[in-house]
């Protein structure tokens, strides 16, 4: 067909040309102003970027801040006339100028269908190249994340046996605790009814999860994941339950890092539970220890080749744990197990601590088996959360103060190793 006019997916004829050439093709999204126009070119351009190579990437990124980026000397003008004059319209002026127009350019790739989606698999692949210089939009894109994302927004569903098998595939491909093996493996993990799974799924991207947490219904607390979930076990009557264990909640997209999904999702499935079985009155995780080995390497090396031999004693290996899961060796006073970060950052409490938890090779590898119980108490979480963060004291139960003071009484950590 002659000429530039076509018919695109909306039914109507597109405005231009539709440009082989990204650097134009940002240029076609920037300068048009219809809703259904803007939407085709901006369609094209994300088929462009997803065809880039690393290269390619990089050079589109550095042409969009040549471009695309603030225009200083206008920003200063603007910040001058506000300075002296304060008015709506200065306001605006000055709000306008001290966004990045490339911010504006993620908003209209944003409105198509399947923008939302590929925008957070661009985030990804930017934070993959590694290049300082373009952390910007790592930073601009999850500025951008948080509003689009806005728990609000989310929609919580269960995952179980009988959802449609792709998403129950990604559900596999996501799981990031413990690796789901096989398909017998995945449905002992949702088929019956005292294990059970939810997910957050984001309106427009209906068929991907964001999040997902795997829970476990039990009497009393359990002391080893082997034993959630062995595939040949035997189930019980979820109305026996008094106990809900969050036992692995996996993240299914590096795009979204540095987005607070986890802290909502088990919050909300417990009041969920426990308005469904109202004998629920136990909610907590069974934690990996995920760095506990590298900072027994680091901090207790003599104690690290003595347990890399297997000849820790429960005793000794307790102390340590105690002390790497409640006090800190970070400059910013946070705790120094990751998972303890995001759990007491929630408003959790450490509960208890479990020696021979884990016996895969990986739960070995990266903390000698050991694993961690963390309480969510409903009607106290929002006050720990606060209180978390204003002294940075991790809280603990009775059981851990009292093996807590009997280690310290006993035991005198080396400090930093020195090499």
């Amino acid at each position: 067909m002659k000429g530039t006019r076509r018919l695109n997916r909306f039914g109507s004829k597109s405005f231009g040309k539709l440009h082989k050439d990204i650097n134009k093709a940002v240029d076609s999204v920037m300068s048009t102003t219809g809703e259904v126009s803007t939407q085709v070119y901006a369609e094209h351009l994300l088929n462009l970027i997803e065809g880039l190579d690393d290269n390619g990437l990089n050079k589109f990124l550095n042409n969009l801040l040549t471009k695309y980026d603030i225009d200083t000397k206008i920003l200063l003008k603007n910040a001058k006339t506000y300075s002296s004059e304060k008015t709506q319209k200065n306001y605006q002026e000055i709000r306008n100028s001290s966004e990045p127009r490339w911010i504006e350019l993620f908003r209209r790739l944003n409105s198509t269908s399947n923008g939302t989606y590929k925008l957070v698999q661009l985030r990804e692949r930017i934070r993959s190249l590694n290049n300082d210089e373009l952390k910007i939009f790592d930073y601009g894109l999850l500025n951008l994340f948080k509003y689009w994302f806005n728990p609000s927004f989310l929609v919580l569903e269960k995952i179980d046996w009988e959802t449609p098998a792709n998403i129950l595939e990604k559900i596999i491909e996501y799981e990031a605790v413990h690796e789901i093996n096989s398909w017998d493996d995945l449905r002992a993990r949702l088929a019956p009814e005292d294990r059970q799974c939810f997910a957050f799924f984001h309106p427009l991207i209906p068929n991907d999860p964001l999040i997902f947490v795997e829970v476990a219904l039990c009497v009393g607390i359990p002391k080893s994941i082997q034993k959630i979930i062995k595939i040949d076990r035997e189930e019980i009557d979820i109305e026996e339950a008094n106990t809900a264990i969050f036992y692995s909640i996996s993240n299914c997209h590096n795009g979204l890092l540095g987005i607070s999904f986890g802290n909502f999702l088990i919050k909300k499935v417990a009041k969920n539970l426990k308005r469904e079985l109202p004998e629920l009155n136990q909610f907590l995780t069974l934690s990996p220890l995920p760095g506990f080995m590298k900072w027994m390497e680091e901090y207790a090396p003599i104690t690290f080749e003595r347990c890399s031999e297997k000849n820790c004693s429960d005793d000794e290996l307790m102390k340590k744990a105690i002390k790497f899961l409640t006090e800190s060796d970070r400059k910013d006073g946070m705790p120094n197990d990751p998972v303890g970060r995001f759990h007491v950052g929630n408003g959790a409490s450490l509960e208890r601590i479990n020696l021979n938890a884990d016996l895969s090779e990986k739960g070995l590898l990266q903390s000698y088996g050991v694993m961690a119980n963390y309480l969510y108490d409903l009607n106290v979480v929002e006050e720990n959360h606060e209180t978390f963060f204003k002294n940075k004291i991790v809280p603990v139960s009775n059981e851990i103060q009292t093996l807590k003071t009997v280690s310290y009484t006993h035991l005198t950590l080396p400090t930093k190793r020195i090499v």
